[in-house]
């Protein structure tokens, strides 16, 4: 299943500030995450992550250190603030409303049969 851009943008910002309130976290374990609770349907590139990262830092929304682990290379790990986390409070009172009217569109079309493209004459 494709997943329109505009959808994709609007879902950034939650969904990182949502992992690194889980914990923190650097940037391929953060594009691993994601694919994984999306199931594979949202596969996001370094070039769509590291520019959101980097607002979301200048907003003071999270805050970066750059750390090497025990023989690993060095990372650069991202955690949520508290600006952080009231913005992720503020997103998801946003998509609870959004949700809950589409849950209300979608219960009042469910009996509405999905139209079929038109036939090509030939």
């Amino acid at each position: 299943m494709h997943i329109a851009k505009d959808l994709v943008a609007a879902s950034a910002t939650p969904l990182v500030l949502g992992i690194l309130a889980e914990e923190e976290s650097y940037g391929y374990a953060i594009l691993k995450a994601i694919a994984e609770r999306s199931g594979g349907r949202l596969e996001w590139t370094e070039g769509l992550l590291y520019p959101l990262l980097h607002r979301l830092e200048r907003l003071g929304y999270v805050e970066s250190t750059w750390r090497t682990p025990d023989g690993g290379r060095r990372r650069k790990y991202y955690a949520i603030t508290p600006d952080g986390l009231r913005e992720l409070a503020e997103q998801r009172k946003q998509w609870d409303a959004v949700t809950e009217a589409l849950q209300d569109i979608w219960k009042a079309t469910r009996s509405i049969a999905p139209l079929a493209p038109p036939a090509l004459e030939a």
